[in-house]
């Protein structure tokens, strides 16, 4: 036998054996992978928080539209134009993670489609090495009829089965081609959410600038708390005592706003009665309750309130890692008590919700507002720094730290 025709007789032979290996019927089930489990559960994770942010944001749109005050109006308007920011940027991260699923499927169908293309790829060459020898050399060569009819009686058993993987691979191919035209489509959504994103912070760039046009005239007062608030910076040795200062100011601040007016004198000495306990003195006595809150950024919750870091420092609130500048808004309506650079926090903001209520945002990249500026929930307060960025948010009573996760549900 010339070696050709035997080396083609080997490959039908190993191929067809390679091809009863595997038993007739369905493929196995691949194996559960995690990595798309955690990105299927993370995209959902952020269309659920799309969707909540469109909602904030058209109600706000909403209010902005009833309300008459300019300032008010201004500001639901930016907390709104906020909202619609953090939507964009829920949308960009479930985009990211249906392009990490589909990416993660390709990868692995192209290795199944290359696990079962081999056998029949082998048994095709084979084939076509005996289609090169002309038939009327079998009858010249010694042994090449038997070969012959060794080798038509294998093919037909073996052809029914490489017609019912030929079609395997058929439906692997197309259900690549779909894939791949699924990739096509999440790119094309993860640039034209990156490009609205891009719209909606220039609208709300416009709308920040508009407010600053229209609040010119208290810029000595804003600037005179801005010195004072330098001034607290620089005095506190710690944020600890920062925020302790900030306490004791907003106390006399609610105490003096509780105080009544001036009273008549009696017609008859004596005869005055003892004032009225005021609602600050009432509210110290009893518990307040915490006002309505949410996470400030959206991001995946890296440390929460009591876990130890590497360093030994207990965490007073949670830590959340977030996308490279996304959106930071008020958790809650309140006043700035501070809002600038703080020692290695990088840009810190504390807000004062009265009632004894606090919140401290750390790790910001840039701020957006100035002490002493009134804020709704929702309100843009700056974004987080680049990089690998982590901002934590505290919420405080009294000077004393809460666990805020029961308070927003769990973010």
């Amino acid at each position: 036998m010339a070696p050709e025709r035997a080396r083609g007789i080997r490959l039908i032979l190993c191929a067809a054996a390679l091809l009863g290996i595997a038993a007739p019927g369905a493929t196995p089930a691949a194996p559960v992978d995690p990595a798309i489990v955690e990105q299927q559960r993370a995209m959902a994770a952020a269309r659920k928080q799309a969707r909540a942010a469109e909602r904030r944001a058209v109600q706000l749109e909403r209010q902005a539209r009833a309300m008459r005050r300019a300032a008010d109006r201004s500001r639901a308007e930016q907390a709104a134009a906020a909202s619609a920011i953090q939507a964009a940027e829920a949308r960009i991260a479930a985009a990211q993670a249906r392009i990490f699923i589909i990416d993660r499927l390709r990868a692995r169908q192209r290795a199944r489609l290359a696990e079962r293309q081999g056998p029949i790829v082998r048994l095709t060459a084979a084939l076509q090495t005996m289609a090169r020898r002309p038939a009327a050399l079998a009858l010249v060569q010694p042994g090449s009829i038997d070969d012959m009819i060794h080798v038509r009686s294998l093919l037909g058993t073996a052809l029914p089965e490489i017609r019912r993987r030929t079609a395997g691979l058929r439906a692997e191919v197309d259900r690549a081609d779909a894939l791949r035209r699924q990739a096509d489509l999440a790119v094309a959504a993860l640039r034209h959410e990156q490009d609205q994103l891009h719209i909606e912070q220039r609208a709300l760039a416009r709308l920040e600038a508009d407010q600053r046009r229209q609040s010119q005239g208290l810029v000595d007062d804003a600037m005179t708390q801005q010195d004072r608030m330098i001034a607290m910076g620089e005095k506190a040795k710690d944020i600890a005592s920062l925020i302790e200062q900030l306490d004791e100011q907003s106390d006399i601040r609610m105490r003096l706003a509780s105080l009544d007016g001036p009273r008549l004198r009696p017609a008859l000495p004596g005869r005055a009665s003892l004032p009225a306990p005021s609602a600050a003195a009432a509210m110290l006595q009893g518990v307040a309750k915490p006002p309505r809150y949410r996470l400030p950024v959206l991001g995946r919750i890296v440390s929460g309130m009591g876990e130890v870091s590497d360093s030994g420092v207990r965490a007073r609130g949670i830590t959340l890692a977030t996308a490279r500048n996304a959106q930071v808004v008020a958790p809650a309506a309140g006043r700035v008590s501070y809002a600038g650079p703080f020692r290695s926090y990088g840009g810190i903001v504390i807000i004062d919700h009265e009632d004894g209520w606090a919140t401290l945002v750390t790790g910001l990249g840039r701020l957006h507002v100035r002490t002493g500026a009134e804020l709704i929930e929702g309100s843009p307060i700056g974004t987080a720094g680049g990089g690998s960025p982590r901002v934590t948010v505290e919420l405080r009573h009294r000077g004393v730290p809460v666990d805020l996760l029961p308070i927003v549900g769990g973010g």
